[in-house]
């Protein structure tokens, strides 16, 4: 006989399930002194400066170029990382090959790996007497100190958002509708570009856009390679950290801010779209 699943209803009727009151106490204390608090401070902190020092601070020539260097970089990895990414969780999920498990758990190991092993790591590697460094040297291309070496450190640490965003998805994608598009007499590339992709469009689009966000908060894995050219190479999260050495810390959050506020505002459009995609394909 199957179980008959037990409703309970509070007072006014509505549907709960068993305990939902403290769970739902015990989720938003631990959301309020995990997230909210702690960005609440950022606000507070940056509130001690008047209106015209926190432009100054935010505006100031320095500062927006940390600002440009962050972004320009973040979004070219993020692309690199959508690119490969979809490759990547492509050859994962269609195919078996030896050492299959093996490289599955490496996608994950970024997250795992310590940012300033993997800066350190990356710096010697790309550096003009590295093993890769060297070899683009002697063509004239310095990777190391320049902002090519950021966007390589911003790729090692965004891939895996986008490789496990994909992943699962095309774990389930229903292989059918690309027999069907076959036996309509579509080629491998229409099915892939008008099947498959727009299936997988809204998890690529998550995954560019966390890995987009990480790149523009990256530290430890970027101030090595990066060489902290000012004007150049200097990103904004070590201008935060420049700020709080020279106990400047209404100026670091104020710049802090900035950062918090171009990530809120670029979830929330990629959200949106998501959305809005999803729609579009139902309808």
């Amino acid at each position: 006989m199957e179980q008959q699943i037990v409703k309970v209803k509070n007072k006014k009727g509505v549907r709960v399930i068993p305990g939902f009151g403290l769970s739902l106490g015990v989720t938003l204390t631990m959301l309020s002194c995990l997230v909210l608090i702690p960005l609440a401070s950022i606000f507070l902190s940056a509130g001690q400066l008047g209106f015209r020092e926190f432009l100054a601070v935010v505006t100031a020539r320095q500062i927006v170029s940390g600002y440009i260097v962050s972004l320009s970089c973040a979004f070219f990895a993020a692309v690199v990382n959508g690119v490969f990414g979809l490759i990547l969780a492509w050859v994962l999920v269609r195919y078996d090959f030896p050492g299959k498990r093996l490289m599955d758990g490496l996608i994950e190991l970024p997250f795992a790996l310590p940012t300033a092993v993997a800066g350190i790591s990356l710096t010697f590697l790309y550096s003009d007497k590295g093993w890769v460094g060297a070899l683009f040297d002697k063509a004239g291309i310095r990777i190391a100190y320049t902002r090519i070496g950021i966007t390589i450190a911003m790729v090692f640490v965004g891939i895996p958002f986008v490789v496990r965003s994909v992943q699962p998805v095309l774990e389930k994608l229903d292989r059918q509708y690309e027999e069907a598009a076959m036996t309509l007499g579509a080629g491998r590339t229409y099915t892939f570009f008008r099947v498959i992709l727009p299936e997988l469009f809204p998890a690529l689009l998550a995954g560019f856009g966390l890995a987009f966000a990480r790149g523009i908060g990256e530290y430890g894995s970027v101030v090595f390679i990066a060489g902290n050219i000012p004007y150049k190479t200097q990103i904004a999260p070590l201008l935060i950290m420049t700020k709080l050495e020279q106990y400047k810390y209404a100026d670091a959050t104020a710049i802090a801010l900035v950062l918090l506020l171009l990530s809120f505002v670029l979830m929330f459009l990629i959200n949106s779209a998501q959305i809005y995609m999803q729609r579009f394909s139902k309808s």
